[in-house]
């Protein structure tokens, strides 16, 4: 072997053998989850200035004291309190039988941990209540036009399709409520001729609601509101529970039966 050969094999090894012996790259670490601090939560919490509950800690489940919103998982990472996917909260102080969080309106909520029984056997008692917004409702409406008769009928259904919608609650945190969605028939006579008779189901206002709304919405109402020489106009509401955005939308129904819809508001 030549000295040229002989000294490149040598200055390869070494520099093999060096990165070899190097530090080794860790991986990135992920925020490991604090077991102690979910173990201290565990158990029913009442406000300290009401002494009324406001959740119970139970596993991995925080249970709100309102049966309208749902359970819903939680994990504790350094002094964050991580609810659902993606609410937060700022730990302000914890032990074994207090908890000072930051809650959405920016107050510290203060909390002292129960140790009355009976309040844990209501949480085990309760199962989530499913909001109906709009109750069963019938309207029958007669319209004049040129001397002609109409009847109008809008029937508003509940169903059995739930909506998820999130809202912040007394205590000033994000919960999760859960209501049924409407259907909402309209059907048109003259005499005994059917001009028009139709289901309204959320999904149809997709493009004049936007998504993010929509899927938190429930369509909440339809009222007649004027008849003129293009046809009969109404106004369908759809709303997110427990605020107070809604979006109007126009239906018009010409005397042929044609229908034509338009956003007017939110």
């Amino acid at each position: 072997m030549n000295k040229v050969l002989y000294h490149i094999i040598i200055l390869l090894l070494t520099v093999f053998f060096s990165a070899s012996c190097g530090s080794p790259q860790s991986p990135t670490s992920k925020p490991q989850e604090s077991r102690e601090a979910k173990r201290l939560m565990q158990g029913v919490w009442n406000d300290d200035n009401t002494q009324v509950a406001v959740f119970r800690m139970k596993g991995d489940t925080v249970f709100y004291a309102d049966s309208t919103s749902l359970p819903a998982h939680f994990r504790v990472v350094g002094d964050t309190l991580y609810v659902g996917s993606s609410t937060r909260y700022k730990i302000e102080r914890q032990s074994e039988h207090v908890l000072w969080l930051k809650n959405h309106l920016g107050e510290l909520l203060k909390l002292s941990k129960s140790d009355d029984a009976e309040q844990d056997k209501v949480f085990d008692e309760r199962e989530t209540r499913i909001l109906t917004l709009t109750e069963v409702l019938k309207r029958d409406t007669v319209v004049f036009y040129n001397g002609e008769r109409y009847h109008l009928y809008v029937a508003i259904n509940p169903t059995k399709y739930k909506v998820m919608c999130q809202a912040i609650n007394d205590d000033g945190l994000e919960v999760e409520n859960v209501y049924y969605d409407n259907i909402i028939h309209l059907s048109i006579y003259h005499g005994a001729q059917q001009v028009f008779s139709r289901d309204f189901r959320k999904p149809m206002y997709k493009e004049k609601v936007p998504v993010h709304v929509l899927s938190q919405a429930v369509l909440n109402d339809m009222e007649f509101d004027k008849v003129d020489a293009q046809g009969f106009h109404l106004r369908a509401s759809v709303c997110r529970p427990d605020d107070a955005l809604c979006y109007m939308v126009g239906h018009t129904v010409s005397f042929s039966g044609k229908l034509t819809t338009q956003l007017l508001e939110y």
